[in-house]
């Protein structure tokens, strides 16, 4: 066994990842089993430099809020901005502080600097997203931004009189914003308001509005330049998907958890879709959000089972989606010690190397019938690997031991 499992590895680099694919993916994902280590971040930034100057992947997207990317987009795109300001306000949950995303942009940026002044296309420039919604733990976003920003896209294109409704609409039934971004409606269904009179009309304004977004395609694309029919694309799905989240915040059933859960990595599906649309682009989140299985969870003590984004653009692209998953062997300072042998980070672990890419599927079959043990984390920050899941990731890139952050 030990044999084939070392005939499975390989050094971590863009040519390994490739090697393990039938061909150049429109969307390639690595997943990440902890947040908030920049050893990880890193690996993924040189991983994905290479994969840009190697392969001609151009747009790279990443798991923050992609109304807020659209900051970091502009400063990678056009230099507006500095990149203090934006990695501040661009990257969500808090990560514009670490050091890795901060390179990550820097280098973005750098690129593009030197793209243009090579006399390359404007097709040649890289392109950053934040893919998620513009969702926390504790609370979501008012759809306030999203809808008057679509709104006002259309007001200023279209016939008034295809307009739903106006903006003083929209100001009224929105309120204060207070109202939609009360953390307290997290734990209590009974202080949100996206179940009331007002988010019902919402609901149906953000609907005709998204309508006749698409019913005006053929004017619309022709108007502008592409990249403001996609942003009020954007706007859209954002607005319904934030009305529908804070639609199930409200509810009261057993249902709620899991709704919650599977309407944000449906808007996740849905902008990466719209990603892959505009070119081959590099994905990057948690393994949860980027797998082809089924994801879980445990919250207050109740099982929660939802299809991920992953999952979602999977059943769509075929191919054209590939997920690598990224394992662990130790984050001493959080507590994870050295993995057991029978579980598949302990079987990596006795591997030479510090950090590889393994061929996933060839892994599984090395390991036969018999799957390794499921490990289990001592802290709920980090999430092993699934041993049944090894067959359906693409690749799997293993870092022996994750240090205290620099």
């Amino acid at each position: 066994m030990a044999t084939d499992i070392k005939d499975t590895v390989h050094a971590v680099e863009a040519a390994a990842v490739m090697g393990l694919l039938p061909a150049r993916p429109r969307l390639l994902a690595l997943g990440e089993p902890t947040h908030r280590e920049d050893t990880l971040l890193d690996l993924r930034n040189e991983l994905f430099r290479q994969l840009v100057e190697q392969e001609g992947y151009r747009t790279i997207a990443i798991e923050s809020d992609c109304l807020a990317g659209l900051a970091v987009d502009d400063y990678v795109t056009s230099g507006t901005g500095t990149l203090g300001e934006v990695v501040e306000r661009g990257i969500s949950h808090g990560w514009g502080a670490s050091a890795a995303n901060r390179e990550l942009v820097r280098w973005m940026r750098a690129y593009n600097v030197r793209a243009a002044n090579d006399g390359r296309p404007t097709s040649e420039r890289l392109r950053f997203a934040g893919f998620d919604g513009p969702l926390e733990i504790t609370h979501a976003a008012s759809p306030r931004q999203a809808l008057t920003a679509l709104h006002g896209y259309l007001a200023a294109r279209v016939d008034a009189d295809l307009l739903p409704c106006t903006a003083d609409t929209l100001d009224r039934l929105l309120g204060a914003d207070d109202r939609w971004t009360d953390p307290a409606a997290m734990m209590d269904p009974s202080q949100s308001t996206g179940q009331s009179a007002e988010a019902g009309q919402l609901r149906l304004l953000a609907d005709d509005l998204v309508a006749l977004l698409d019913a005006q395609t053929p004017h619309l694309i022709t108007a502008d330049p592409p990249d403001a029919w996609d942003r009020a694309r954007l706007y859209g799905r954002t607005a319904t998907g934030l009305l529908r989240y804070h639609h199930w915040m409200a509810d009261t059933s057993p249902a709620r958890m899991t709704q919650l859960a599977g309407v944000r990595d449906q808007m996740m599906a849905h902008n990466l879709l719209a990603i892959a649309e505009r070119g081959p682009a590099l994905v990057h989140a948690h393994n949860s959000h980027l797998q082809r299985a089924k994801s879980s969870m445990r919250m207050g003590g109740r099982p929660l089972e939802w299809w991920g984004a992953g999952a979602l653009v999977s059943a769509r692209l075929g191919e054209e989606y590939a997920f690598v998953a990224t394992a662990l062997g130790t984050i001493l300072h959080q507590g994870v010690d050295t993995p057991p042998p029978d579980t598949v980070e302990g079987l990596l672990y006795a591997l030479p190397e510090d950090r590889c890419v393994i061929d996933a599927p060839r892994l599984a079959t090395a390991l036969g019938d018999t799957p390794p043990a499921p490990r289990v984390s001592p802290w709920f920050g980090y999430a092993p690997l699934d041993p049944a899941h090894l067959a359906a990731s693409d690749g799997i890139v293993f870092v022996k031991d994750v240090p205290r952050d620099r």
